[in-house]
């Protein structure tokens, strides 16, 4: 079963209407420069589009402006918790005025989560070549 097409195209849209939250932590943690770890932004996962995810350690990271509604966000991150994925969530405010407290506390959950396979970056030859 493949992802609703519907969801894949909101989610191309909302990549190119970042909010300047959005957009300056994706600055801080695009191309690998967060401990070598890549992320996506507008990912879907299930019936959710989060901002940015990093497959290999399963992390949602949610960036929460004032649309947020915090019952609806607890069932959607329990629900990804389910599914086997951290959440964790800062506000705009944490993002606009602490952008380094943001990427170290990032970074310390990134190092505690177990990956989700052996090598971030397999080779296409095979296992170990």
């Amino acid at each position: 079963m493949g992802q609703d097409a519907h969801l894949i195209d909101r989610a191309k849209r909302l990549r190119n209407a970042s909010t300047p939250f959005e957009a300056q932590l994706w600055r801080h943690i695009s191309r690998s420069q967060l401990g070598g770890h890549k992320f996506r932004r507008q990912h879907v996962i299930g019936s959710c589009i989060v901002d940015f995810f990093c497959p290999q350690k399963g992390l949602i990271v949610e960036v929460d402006g004032d649309t947020h509604n915090v019952g609806r966000d607890a069932v959607r991150d329990a629900l990804n918790a389910h599914r086997g994925y951290t959440t964790v969530r800062f506000t705009n405010l944490e993002v606009g005025k602490n952008i380094e407290a943001v990427r170290e506390r990032l970074l310390a959950k990134l190092t505690a989560l177990p990956g989700r396979w052996p090598h971030p970056n397999p080779s296409p030859e095979g296992e170990g070549k």
